[in-house]
């Protein structure tokens, strides 16, 4: 309520609460006398809960973030706030509740080590909305002295200057920043800035200095042009080389700030998810996850926001600036009331929100194209005949056998790697033989024989009328996401699987698997080229979280986890749109009936524990009937265990 007091204050309005401001207990901050006359610092503090500290810097400055996932090392952060954020629909008035969730996100960034800024508009918004209440008034009072009369005559309202209304607004700006930054004892601090700050070299250092000073002491500075003296924008004076960028709006102004601090990351906040591939209300329009500097071709600009003078197209520039001297940048939507309240923290933690700008075009596709050339190819995989599909598993059988001195050559590196990370457990999952190998190309080849009618077999028929009947056919899902863990042999299951069903497939496997899963789905893929459909089966290797893939529902159709129970978890909750297939822990239990087999009794106790115990599915309890209790079958499945050296720990379990 005390914002909303405070902003009653400001404006003229009645608060929507009944509370009042207090008076704020205040530091003053002065500016060297030789800095611009144009810079003007104001500073509030709750003293005594808030400690100075100062929060060194993780890498040296002078090269962008690679990749999404590094963003979380960013330890000094821009924010830019666009006209089309801080202000309301009706560009009268600012976005209170808005404004306030960004506050809080900013807030807890600051506590977590990193230092931030924000470069924001909005000060000829609020002052619109205070020189037209003036107005309104001013003329409501003559009109009624004139007239004499209560009834007022209809009144229009003159065109307001630019400048004068960020002259009205930009004090109360800052008192609504403050009012909102006080709640939670942190401080901050206005700067007003003009192009000549930056073409000046002492007024350059002067900033620069009073901004690291800041810094150094946990304060927030809080940026805007001094819209209420600087001239009109030149036209066509944006960018002029790498050391240059002409102060014209606030995305410039944010680009010129991000470098000359040296920051990490600059987020620019709009009314746009991000930078689209053609105009954003157009029906073929994607959003581009990642934009480099030499994809300008590929994209074209819409209208400008409602706001502001800016638009994508003077956003890019300057973000391909920033980019350029060193700082990462991510454009997104900070007005959508659903994402709003996280969307600065979720940029921060690496998540894909918006459109992040790099330098480093990775060599191969992204996810979205892999995910689109395994939906085109599926649908070839589908139309083929059951005989073709099961020619492609046995090709793949037999490469299994062919290649396994290149297969095991692979899977010994990621042995000698994870050796010291992993528990033998996983060791055991992750370790691949020939014994093994030949087990999978048997497999693999039952498969084959056993889903020739996989797709296409009809499961029931409904006859509806005369020479009319209903079928229910099998058909492919579509495009399936399957996440394992430390099993390389799991790939050639899934991808044996997926081809049988003509379904298209995308891999995520453990990275501790890296090397082996790279030669195994080289292998699918290339069973797969023998009828053309080699992209059906894709292995996501690049940094994409598994989080992110979740967030496809537009392009997967079916996620399938096998792993640990968490992973399954963590799947479901994460995936929101999309379908998961999950499964619960189980229970691996063997049961002895007194009236079993001996030899069938002691095959099955043999292969389901002591075979491949590393196995999820093997067996966790032996129960036995207890009229087998001191008999020759228990003296024999006794005497097995003790061989196998499993007694002890199973005895040890029981007791």
């Amino acid at each position: 309520m005390l914002t909303q007091s405070i902003y009653s204050s400001l404006t003229g309005f009645p608060a929507w609460h009944g509370s009042s401001l207090g008076a704020f207990p205040a530091l003053s901050l002065h500016a060297d006398p030789s800095s611009s006359p144009f810079l003007t610092l104001h500073a509030v503090r709750q003293w005594s809960n808030v400690p100075f500290f100062t929060v060194p810097l993780a890498r040296a400055h002078g090269k962008s973030f690679a990749h999404r996932s590094e963003l979380r090392q960013a330890k000094r952060i821009v924010v830019k706030l666009g006209s089309a954020v801080v202000t309301r629909g009706d560009e009268c008035g600012l976005a209170l509740g808005r404004l306030a969730s960004i506050v809080e996100q900013v807030v807890l960034i600051n506590r977590n080590g990193r230092e931030m800024m924000i470069v924001t508009s909005g000060a000829v918004a609020f002052g619109k909305q205070r020189l037209r209440h003036e107005i309104l008034l001013s003329q409501s009072v003559r009109q009624a002295l004139h007239s004499g009369q209560n009834q007022l005559k209809d009144m229009s309202l003159p065109v307001l200057e630019a400048r004068a209304c960020a002259a009205a607004g930009q004090s109360g700006l800052m008192a609504l920043y403050e009012a909102m930054f006080t709640q939670y004892s942190t401080c901050t601090a206005q700067i007003l800035v003009t192009n000549l700050d930056f073409h000046d070299d002492q007024k350059r250092r002067n900033l620069n200095s009073t901004l690291h000073e800041l810094l150094r002491m946990n304060i927030v500075p809080i940026i805007n042009t001094n819209d209420a003296v600087v001239p009109p924008p030149e036209p066509n004076s944006d960018l002029q080389g790498v050391n240059v960028i002409s102060i014209k709006d606030n995305d410039s102004l944010a680009a010129r700030l991000a470098v000359e601090m040296r920051a990490d990351l600059l987020i620019a906040l709009s009314d746009v998810e991000g930078l689209y591939d053609s105009p954003p209300g157009s029906d073929d329009a994607k959003l581009l996850d990642t934009f480099y500097p030499g994809d300008q071709h590929s994209i074209t600009y819409g209208t400008k926001s409602r706001v502001g003078i800016g638009g994508m197209e003077a956003k890019v520039k300057a973000a391909l600036w920033a980019l350029q001297g060193g700082t990462s940048v991510v454009i997104a939507n900070g007005t959508h009331p659903k994402v709003t309240g996280h969307v600065i923290t979720d940029i921060v933690e690496g998540k894909k929100v918006g459109t992040f700008f790099s330098e480093v075009k990775p060599a191969g596709p992204t996810v979205e194209q892999q995910t689109e050339m395994a939906r085109s190819a599926g649908r070839t995989l589908a139309s083929l005949e059951p005989e073709q599909r099961s020619d492609i598993i046995c090709i793949l059988a037999d490469l299994l056998t062919e290649r396994k001195d290149e297969i095991l050559s692979a899977n010994k590196n990621d042995m000698e790697h994870a050796v010291s990370r992993l528990s033998p457990a996983m060791l055991k999952r992750l370790s691949l033989s020939s014994s093994k190998l030949n087990s999978l190309s048997i497999g693999l080849r039952l498969i084959a024989v056993s889903s020739q009618d996989s797709v296409g077999r009809v499961l029931r028929r409904t006859r509806v009328a005369n020479k009319l009947e209903l079928e229910q056919i099998t058909v492919p899902i579509g495009v399936l996401l399957v996440i394992f863990e430390s099993r390389p042999d799991c790939l050639p299951q899934v991808s044996a699987l997926a081809i049988a069903s003509g379904n298209a497939l995308l891999l995520k496997g453990g990275k501790e698997a890296a090397n082996t899963n790279r030669i195994l789905h080289e292998l699918a893929q290339e069973a797969l080229s023998i009828h053309g459909d080699k992209d059906a089966i894709q292995l996501v290797s690049t940094r994409e979280e598994v989080e992110d893939l979740c967030r496809l529902e537009k392009m997967i159709d079916l996620i399938i986890p096998r792993g640990s129970s968490q992973l399954v978890r963590d799947i479901q909750r994460a995936a929101k749109s999309i379908p998961v297939l999950g499964h619960s822990e189980g229970i691996c239990h063997v049961y002895v009936d007194h009236e079993a087999s001996v030899d069938k009794a002691i095959k099955i106790i043999r292969d389901s524990k002591c075979d491949y115990p590393a196995a999820c599915n093997a067996m966790e309890t032996l129960l036995v009937h207890r009229d087998l209790l001191r008999t020759p079958l228990f003296d024999q499945i006794i005497d097995m265990l003790r061989t196998e050296h499993w007694w002890t720990i199973m005895y040890k379990s029981w007791c």
